[in-house]
């Protein structure tokens, strides 16, 4: 491989677990044509377009009440942390003789500004959306609860959530705590099974290694080839990934559309989309059922909070009106399946990447930075209590009810559809490994 794949690639790696910086720019001439492609990179503002014009706006109209009685009593969020660190002719040379390394190790784990706006904006919006939830009162009176994995990325994540809160009624006489729970926030560390059968198994994502050296990303390596002007065997599928990622990165953490994104058009992106999609698939949703069943805590535990919130309710008052969870997109994923969001009718596989252009399952829409899972409480007045599930501040429906157009269903409906997950999905049994 030569020098400056290698350097690339190298690159790529030593990127893949650092944290995030700012992106200042809302020019859409600066945005990369294939920014929308970035998958578990991509910013959240490729998701929500609307935020580059103001990056404090909300849609209040995705919450549809049923009726104008409907109060929110409870939210529990579970959010990602927000954005980390870890190119004609004329774009080889600015890639051989111009780019330049940037990220040093001392940036491992550290949340840069780009993270930190992130997470001060979106708890902002939060606020708005929620505003008799996410208000000062609650927040002074200690009805928010915080939570969040122990990595530095998350950590600093909730300090800037906080700091948003604080800074928006401009709070500096109270300091707002927050626990640190992995068992909740990283199960999958925990979980031996995942672990073991899927997370450190090297024959477990098979797919993603006959994508790799299939049709589609061979022609993707061939035409970066071709805009290089270097032999077909220089480039490789490894190769290939550190120049997408390297793009990605790049814009995300620098708001720079960089010679990297110069390699690829929009189909080349389709199908480094599809390869990344395959990856978390098989490792973190519906390719293993351990996948989502590593995730039995945090079901239990988001479902308890909410059953809590319905009987404090009954005497007028509920002491938890929100709970800010922070944690990994290994953490929301594995839960979002479990809930049966995003599935196809098919496998993703290394074959079907023609028919799988409109998939349902595509993580550049689910889990960019800051990616959010909202499950809000509602009480309507008639004795009957309603639950709206938001990804990203989009409304979804859940999957499998009834009436699957409703955008805020019974409550009671929503657990029956969950009835056997509620009733079992026990963590360390689904999590034990049993000898054959």
């Amino acid at each position: 491989m030569p020098t400056f794949w290698k350097l690339a690639f190298l690159a790529l790696i030593s990127t893949l677990y650092v944290c995030y910086s700012r992106v200042d720019s809302s020019d859409v001439s600066s945005i990369p044509t294939i920014a929308k492609y970035f998958s578990t990179k991509g910013r959240y503002e490729e998701v929500n377009p609307h935020l580059l014009a103001d990056i404090l706006a909300v849609n209040t109209s995705v919450i549809r009440t049923p009726s104008p009685r409907c109060r929110a009593i409870h939210l529990t969020a579970i959010i990602r942390h927000g954005t980390r660190y870890p190119t004609t002719k004329t774009w080889l040379r600015e890639i051989l003789e111009e780019w330049r390394m940037w990220y040093t190790e001392d940036m491992d784990g550290r949340l840069v500004q780009k993270g930190v706006e992130d997470h001060r904006h979106l708890a902002v919006r939060l606020s708005k959306m929620f505003p008799s939830l996410v208000s000062e009162k609650n927040l002074r009176g200690g009805n928010v609860t915080f939570i969040t994995s122990s990595k530095h990325r998350c950590v600093n994540s909730t300090l800037a959530f906080k700091r948003g809160l604080t800074e928006l009624w401009d709070i500096r006489d109270i300091e707002v705590d927050h626990a640190v729970n992995d068992a909740l926030m990283r199960f999958f560390d925990k979980c031996t099974k995942f672990v073991e059968e899927v997370s450190e198994n090297p024959k477990a994502l098979p797919e993603l290694d006959k994508f790799n050296v299939g049709p589609e990303m061979r022609r993707v390596q061939e035409k970066i080839a071709d805009r290089l002007g270097v032999p077909y065997s220089d480039i490789t599928d490894e190769s290939a990934e550190a120049a997408f990622y390297l793009c990605a990165y790049e814009f995300a953490i620098k708001t720079v559309n960089s010679p990297w994104c110069q390699l690829f058009d929009e189909v080349d992106a389709q199908v480094m989309e599809y390869a990344n999609d395959l990856k978390q698939y098989w490792k973190r949703a519906y390719g293993y059922d351990i996948n989502s069943k590593s995730s039995c805590i945090l079901f239990h535990d988001v479902f308890s909070r909410l059953d809590k919130a319905v009987e404090e309710n009954k005497s007028g008052r509920v002491t938890e009106v929100a709970t800010i969870q922070i944690g990994h997109a290994e953490t929301i994923l594995p839960l979002l399946t479990l809930l049966g969001f995003f599935k196809d009718s098919e496998h993703l596989t290394s074959e079907n990447y023609a028919t799988q252009t409109k998939r349902s399952f595509r993580t550049s829409r689910m889990l960019p930075y800051a990616a959010n899972l909202v499950l809000a409480l509602y009480d309507c007045g008639d004795g009957e209590l309603r639950v709206q599930p938001l990804l990203n501040e989009k409304a979804v429906a859940f999957p499998g009810l009834s009436d699957p157009q409703s955008s805020m269903p019974l409550y009671r409906d929503v657990k029956e559809r969950y009835k056997e997950l509620l009733q079992g999905c026990d963590y360390e049994t689904e999590c034990k490994l049993f000898e054959s």
